[in-house]
């Protein structure tokens, strides 16, 4: 079984937002409890096909972010499936406390979705540029976090979170990014897909860094630096026997996020590695500053997040080792 397509001939690109509203459209076809609530965005983030479809089972709350996770939480109160989508910079960016206590504390089947997230979302800059929600989400109790790399992944990790009783964050793109899993690519909560076996370094990476790292990994190759590239796309909780098992293999994981580096995946896979195998680490991502205005592709090689970048900080990793 392939895992993933020819990553030098993608088929087709699409924003991860586009998977999570597809999937939302076709759960909410099967089952009548889910419910959609956006905060006036709902075009953006990829909702508007389901608020066409189920209207009755749509909410739209306007510019209020923490009454849209309030009323979400009512909603689930009741037996339903809530479902709030926004922007990741103003859920959970403005609308924590209210995640804290309405929903994570009182432990409600509310899914949210944070459109729009890390630096791709390019020109807006960095106002809308959400660095920081990772750490924000995986520090609440009774939450999932799930970070997909691919619109199809995006697609299966909300469907997944549908069937999960109990608070999910799902964190999303902008840009068009390539597709480049299969229809019958594994997701399961909790457990990371393993795209490249190496010997020499694992990277672990989530969302658009995943698809960069095998590119790098494919690179690295060519000068014999033999990759492991993880798509760790549940960063809470975290699948630690494939960690710890690469971990041991390699002796040097290289951590890859379109976040800040404190408080991210990284942080977590850290966490893990410093209490089950404490291994040589690098974690790479955005270094404590906030984001700038620029087209996506332009912000992810400035910040030696693209294929390249990740090559430079692999190799500086390998020399330390």
């Amino acid at each position: 079984m392939n895992l993933i397509e020819d990553i030098h001939s993608p088929k087709e690109w699409k924003a991860t937002r586009e998977g999570v509203g597809r999937a939302l459209v076709e759960e909410g076809g099967k089952n009548e409890d889910i419910w959609v609530l956006s905060a006036d965005v709902t075009e953006s983030t990829r909702v508007h096909e389901f608020a066409e479809k189920f209207p009755k089972r749509f909410v739209q709350v306007g510019v209020a972010e923490q009454n849209l996770a309030g009323v979400a939480a009512g909603i689930a109160s009741l037996g339903k499936i809530a479902v709030i989508s926004a922007y990741s910079v103003f859920s959970p960016g403005r609308n924590w406390d209210q995640i804290r206590v309405a929903i994570c504390y009182n432990n409600v089947n509310v899914k949210i979705h944070g459109s729009h997230s890390g630096l791709n979302v390019g020109p807006d800059g960095a106002s809308h540029q959400a660095l920081e929600d990772i750490a924000m989400m995986r520090a609440l109790p009774n939450i999932i976090v799930l970070a997909p790399a691919d619109a199809l992944e995006a697609k299966k990790a909300m469907v997944a979170a549908l069937r999960y009783k109990g608070p999910v964050y799902i964190r999303t793109s902008r840009d068009k990014t390539p597709i480049f899993t299969t229809e019958t690519t594994p997701f399961e909560i909790g457990k990371a897909n393993v795209y490249r076996d190496g010997k020499d370094v694992a990277i672990i990476a989530h969302g658009l860094q995943v698809y960069q790292s095998i590119l790098a990994a494919e690179e690295l190759a060519k000068e014999g630096i033999d990759v492991a590239v993880i798509d760790c796309h549940t960063i809470k909780p975290l699948d630690k026997e494939t960690i710890v098992e690469y971990a041991k293999k390699t002796g040097l994981v290289v951590t890859v996020e379109e976040h800040q580096v404190h408080g991210g995946m990284g942080s977590a896979v850290a966490e893990l590695l410093s209490e089950y195998w404490p291994t040589r680490m690098k974690i790479h991502g955005v270094y404590d500053t906030f984001g700038e205005s620029g087209e996506c592709w332009e912000l992810l090689k400035k910040y030696k997040l693209d294929a390249t970048g990740i090559m430079e900080v692999v190799k500086e990793a390998i020399e330390k080792k």
